[in-house]
């Protein structure tokens, strides 16, 4: 490492992050992370107009940035995750002697941990911090590195020279949704949804997730702010569990049995009174609403509930008719 880098900035980068994000999982505005400070001076840790941030005199690079995109926009660089779970990060440009490009080489080579700002909002913009990553191969080829959490970091070194690579693929791949997918999409959705339930309106963060329509285990379960609703843990659950069904045109349905249950306030005003009524809150931006053909195929599994719900009623009701 270069002797002008100040011992220790690294670590201390990193703790302050996972506290400053409640360990990963809130994002933060640029004026957010520019409060950092290091040896009682402001350190800048994050690059405004490039990708990669690699302060003057260092040997390597400090951390890297990906741009947040609505769906259907393009990024100025398509970083992606590979087959593998593994994260993928493009060069700068196309020469692998640009001084970005070595930057993060020497990471990679120096195995030093790195910061991934990576947007989920805009206006102002936000980032999720996942932090520390390393880069653990390069593919010149493609123009990227590749780089995953520090957890995985050593099994990853190996990968390609695994005689189980298939199941270390699958690891990666359960660990990227665990780690980064899950986080990113929570901020991205909320954001979508200005930190209000899609249900009821109800606007306290720590109460609402992210849910997904179609779950990340089916292939159609993309992890994109059109695949996802802002709820509030109540409407989650009800939403995961068929008891809440929203239809295509964004009309909230509860399941009939409920409907005719009596059980106190929570029921009436939480659920029974929502029946028939739109969705309280949309996302401002139609390139970030529920994808119509995501809803309908939910829809489908709400309404397919509900009949499984009726056959088995009606056929302890015939028992009972015939034991009479």
């Amino acid at each position: 490492m270069a002797s002008s880098e100040p011992a220790g900035l690294r670590e201390s980068a990193v703790e302050w992050l996972q506290m400053r994000t409640d360990g990963g999982l809130e994002p933060l505005t640029r004026d957010d992370i520019n409060d950092f400070m290091f040896d009682g001076q402001v350190f800048k840790l994050q690059s405004t107009q490039q990708g990669i941030r690699k302060p003057k005199g260092f040997s390597a690079a400090l951390s890297f940035q990906t741009v947040f995109r609505r769906a259907g926009q393009e990024r100025p660089y398509e970083d992606s995750t590979g087959d593998d779970g593994l994260f993928r990060y493009k060069w700068r440009g196309s020469d692998p002697s640009h001084p970005e490009n070595v930057g993060l080489r020497e990471a990679m080579k120096q195995q030093l941990p790195l910061i991934w700002f990576h947007g989920v909002a805009m206006k102002p913009a936000r980032f999720q911090v996942i932090t520390p990553v390393y880069i653990v191969a390069e593919e010149p080829r493609q123009q990227q590195f590749v780089f995953t959490a520090a957890e995985d970091a050593t099994a990853a070194l190996s990968l390609h020279e695994s005689a189980h690579e298939a199941v270390a693929k699958r690891y990666f791949e359960r660990q990227a949704k665990v780690r980064v997918h899950q986080p990113v999409f929570r901020s991205m959705v909320l954001s979508a949804y200005d930190n209000h339930c899609a249900v009821c309106n109800l606007a306290h963060s720590g109460l609402l997730d992210a849910a997904h329509i179609i779950p990340d285990r089916d292939e159609r379960g993309i992890a994109a702010v059109v695949n996802g609703l802002a709820m509030c843990k109540i409407h989650h659950a009800a939403f995961d569990g068929n008891l809440l069904g929203i239809s295509p045109d964004c009309v909230v349905h509860i399941r009939h049995d409920l409907l005719i249950e009596a059980d106190g306030p929570m029921l009436k005003h939480g659920l029974q009174e929502l029946h028939g009524k739109r969705l309280m809150k949309v996302p401002r931006h139609r390139g970030d609403r529920p994808r119509r053909d995501l809803l309908e195929q939910k829809f489908e599994e709400f309404k397919g509930a509900g009949a499984k719900l009726d056959l088995r009623c009606s056929q302890v009701d015939e028992k009972k008719t015939q034991c009479v």
